[in-house]
């Protein structure tokens, strides 16, 4: 069991980064994010039935995760004024790619629940199937949220 979640983690695990990067503004905050939607997936998984795309689960696991996550009250944390170094970061996202993602933390839960979907390629039905909603008013808000992500990168 393990050895085939870890496989369904490692041919997923864009799913789930893209929810961390939605949801959470720092990189720290975003690998906490994923490492606690890993677990919630981890915890499920034995029950997982199969009765619909893994891709689609996963989704839906990460969502209720970022969203409750979100809710829980967080512990006071203080900074100290001297950072060490950190040999070898990483590069970060391209300008572009910031722009994008700060411009869809601006949106509401449910508005980023739909449009990372649609981003994703997953169809109106199936977006409809995973958020709980009929399928034309999951192409309705679709409409709705590009509508807006434009306004506020015209903004920009």
């Amino acid at each position: 069991m393990e050895k085939n979640f870890l496989q369904t983690i490692r041919t997923h695990q864009k799913i789930i980064h893209k929810i961390s990067r939605m949801y959470r503004n720092t990189p720290e905050d975003q690998q906490d994010l994923f490492q606690e939607i890993v677990y919630q997936l981890w915890r499920a998984f034995p029950a997982f039935r199969q009765e619909s795309k893994v891709s689609t689960w996963i989704y839906r696991v990460a969502l209720n995760t970022a969203i409750a996550v979100y809710r829980k009250p967080k512990p006071e944390i203080r900074a100290t004024e001297n950072l060490p170094e950190l040999p070898g970061e990483e590069p970060g996202p391209s300008e572009n790619e910031e722009l994008m993602y700060r411009a869809l933390r601006m949106l509401n839960d449910s508005e980023k629940a739909i449009i990372s979907l649609y981003l994703e390629d997953y169809s109106y039905q199936e977006i409809a199937e995973i958020t709980g909603i009929s399928e034309n008013y999951a192409g309705v808000r679709i409409n709705r949220i590009k509508e807006k992500l434009k306004s506020i990168l015209n903004r920009n």
